[in-house]
């Protein structure tokens, strides 16, 4: 169970202690309407150490927010969905712990997307299990897909269903037939937005395209949503009121506006570890440096990707397991920078525009950004989680024939997938599979990793990396790299 270690409110007058809560402090989960006051900082354990949640410009009172008011026929809110135990998103471990505790009544377990189809028997945890067990919420496109003007898209290739788990791709009400899709992904965090907000250049290196700009004169931001079907944080915010929230009605300006600030103003990385103790102790990790930082700083030039971590490759005054811990996380970071390998057949980096393929380079080739990891060119990629040949089996997830009108370039003409990805907003052929790169701070607090909730842990991750672009990492190559992702 997780609990709420420490709290700073920076309000004074404010109550905050409740006899016999947990923690001293109050639950760690954050109901909609509850009225709390969000804290300026608090701290939250999982199991690597703890997560800091910091929000600028002092605590703030949530009562009437427009992100903790429950909105809709399920009362959900915003914050269902983002919590700030788990780096404002989720995690599968606060999904399984929130039935326990409500018998599956929250509103988390709404039928719409809290299920892994609607049509399911409703209170049963089996209905639930992709929620559940891989941390997973359905989300319902449209296909064939349609334009931000909602004009029809004519795709240049058909899917067919040939596996349907749980009824919802070839039903009367949910599926193809019905003019939708499901696919099931991973709820994305709304920390460090300043960041996924940020456009390191003027177009899509990945498209050869320039970048449009919004009503504010601002660059699209690529970065906020799996499949980029919403490039502006307000079309996001309508979006996710219109399906996870299912409001009848499109949110105010006014409500945006607060969501927006709120989410502005939230950082989120690991603060300390269990075993190497604080992360800005002889180095500059931790959120204070990511709510101080630049966002959309190019850092494989100039200052490097976890450039934070430096200062602790002779760590020394440690007890002996700390320092060997930091000592490991340093090297981490240069594996994460230096160690290059071939990378091949992945759209969005060996095509549509070729930086050749294969292209010898290293996780820093894509994973760019200083200090959170992103790409500072929006867009999505494809490395092969949720197709075959590369994909993990995924039994629990449906499987679907897409037959291209033109052969994919690294694919052929007929390909499987558990999730079309980025092709189900263009309708391109081109595009299955890609998916936008997530912001790595605050790994620990929201397992389980990648948009399908592939990879249940730290180390799965690095070993889906090294097993897909077969770059033969040494088992010290491999620890290092998962003690630099759990110290993010």
């Amino acid at each position: 169970m997780k609990r709420w270690v420490l709290l700073t409110l920076g309000l004074a007058g404010i109550a905050v202690a409740a006899a016999g809560q947990e923690g001293g402090y109050g639950p760690t989960w954050w109901a909609p309407g509850e009225g709390r006051v969000f804290p300026a900082t608090a701290d939250y354990d999982n199991s690597q150490g703890t997560l800091r949640v910091l929000l600028s410009g002092g605590a703030m009172a949530t009562e009437g927010h427009a992100f903790f008011t429950p909105q809709g026929p399920d009362g959900r809110a915003c914050v269902t969905c983002h919590q700030p135990a788990d780096g404002m998103a989720l995690s599968a471990q606060t999904a399984r712990q929130r039935w326990d505790e409500t018998g599956g009544k929250d509103s988390l377990f709404a039928a719409y997307d809290g299920m892994n189809c609607p049509t399911l028997p409703r209170g049963e945890r089996a209905s639930h299990s992709l929620l559940l067990d891989h941390g997973l919420i359905r989300i319902e496109r449209p296909w064939p897909p349609k334009d931000g003007n909602g004009h029809p898209v004519k795709p240049d290739f058909t899917i067919e269903v040939v596996r349907d788990p749980w009824g919802c791709e070839s039903g009367k009400v949910y599926g193809l037939k019905a003019g939708n899709i499901s696919v099931y992904r991973r709820p994305r965090p709304v920390a460090n937005l300043t960041y996924a907000t940020a456009a390191g250049f003027a177009y899509d290196p990945k498209e050869g395209m320039a970048l449009r700009k919004d009503a504010h004169g601002g660059w699209m931001a690529g970065n906020l949503m799996a499949d980029g079907r919403a490039d502006t944080l307000d079309a996001q915010m309508n979006e996710a009121g219109a399906t996870h929230l299912r409001l009848t009605a499109v949110m105010t300006d006014a409500e945006r506006a607060q969501i927006a600030d709120f989410e502005r103003r939230v950082f989120t990385a690991q603060q300390t570890s269990r075993v190497g103790g604080a992360l800005d102790h002889g180095a500059t990790g931790g959120a204070e440096a990511l709510r101080d930082g630049a966002p959309g700083r190019l850092g494989s030039i100039g200052t490097p990707v976890w450039s934070e971590f430096a200062g602790w490759e002779t760590a020394s005054d440690g007890t002996p397991e700390q320092n060997a811990w930091r000592q490991s996380v340093a090297r981490g970071a240069k594996v994460f920078r230096d160690r290059t390998f071939l990378i091949d057949n992945s759209a969005g980096i060996n095509s549509p525009i070729g930086f050749g393929n294969p292209v010898r380079n290293s996780c820093v080739f894509c994973h760019n950004m200083s200090q959170t990891g992103m790409d500072v060119a929006p867009g999505q990629v494809d490395i092969g989680t949720t197709v075959e040949p590369y994909a993990d089996a995924a039994p629990h997830l449906p499987l679907f024939r897409i037959t291209c009108r033109v052969p994919h370039r690294h694919y052929g003409r007929v390909i499987y997938t558990t999730d079309p990805g980025f092709a189900l907003t263009t309708g391109r052929c081109a595009d299955v599979g890609r998916v936008t790169i997530q912001n790595m701070r605050g790994l620990s607090g929201r397992a389980p990793y990648f948009a399908n909730g592939s990879a249940k842990d730290a180390a799965a991750v690095v070993d889906y990396y090294d097993r897909r672009y077969r770059i033969g990492y040494t088992a010290q190559e491999r620890q290092d790299l998962i003690n630099l992702l759990n110290a993010l």
